[in-house]
């Protein structure tokens, strides 16, 4: 394990092992990871703006989670790709504009208990059944961990839905200006989960929208029987005022106990 004092000491990273690579996921890190590329390690990873991928044999290699100690959980990706092509995703840039299928479930699943998908748009695939009935034949508890795309939610990925072992299910409210009231009143109707601490919505801020519109959507999500979650954009520069929206929205003591954000102290 690379420990964050050796970077800055410039310890020898490499004993025992011939070769490093890392990934560098945010740009938040990119001074330690070009740090580490002084030293010979080789970093890829969104956060470093690099165009850098694995070898395809490695790409499809099955995970070896005993390096992390996981024992129960299986990680990985079914599709890659996102048609949305949102300003403040980097999905469209790094995988693609057309959501695709890039591996079977067996490829890094095998019997675990829980599976984390990690896909950022798995409904937009056009095999998205098929890879929804695996989850669905795995009998394993099932966390999409990016969300699912509520305006491509139909009665067919409903069926499929309804039959995997979830939690809860995440979806998103990006844009205050794309109307999805009536998707989120289509899956309130044929959805299995009723249960609005199970039905969660990230709501994106401080990016385009206005306070107001934030807050009409917060505040339809809850009386429609979903569970908002302020996602603040550039949260480190944000007015405190949107950082008090979400730290009211998030504590969910706070937000059910507390009906308007006019009388959150």
């Amino acid at each position: 394990m690379i420990k964050p004092s050796d970077v800055l000491q410039g310890n020898n990273l490499f004993y025992p092992w011939e070769k490093i690579i890392g990934a560098c996921v945010f740009t938040d890190n990119k001074d330690i990871a070009d740090r580490l590329e002084r030293m010979g390690v080789q970093v890829g990873g969104t956060g470093t703006g690099k165009d850098l991928v694995l070898p395809h044999e490695i790409e499809h290699i099955y995970p070896d989670y005993s390096l992390y100690g996981i024992k129960d959980t299986a990680y990985g990706f079914l599709s890659r790709g996102c048609p949305r092509q949102c300003p403040f995703c980097i999905v469209a840039n790094k995988e693609g504009t057309k959501s695709v299928k890039v591996a079977d479930l067996s490829e890094w699943w095998s019997g675990q208990k829980n599976i984390v998908l990690c896909d950022p748009n798995i409904l937009a695939c056009e095999q998205s059944l098929d890879l929804l009935q695996q989850l669905v034949d795995s009998k394993a508890h099932v966390d999409v961990n990016q969300g699912l795309d509520i305006r491509l939610i139909n009665k067919e990925n409903i069926e499929i839905l309804n039959k995997m072992k979830v939690n809860a299910l995440h979806f998103a409210w990006d844009n205050p200006k794309t109307d999805l009231r009536d998707k989120f009143y289509f899956y309130k109707e044929y959805g299995a989960l009723n249960d609005h601490r199970k039905l969660r919505v990230y709501v994106l801020v401080n990016y385009w929208s206005t306070f107001e519109e934030d807050l009409k959507r917060v505040y339809w999500l809850r009386d429609n029987g979903y569970d908002p979650y302020v996602m603040i954009y550039d949260k480190k520069n944000a007015p405190k005022r949107i950082k008090r929206l979400g730290r009211w929205v998030n504590s969910k003591f706070i937000f059910r106990a507390c009906e308007k954000f006019e009388d959150y102290i």
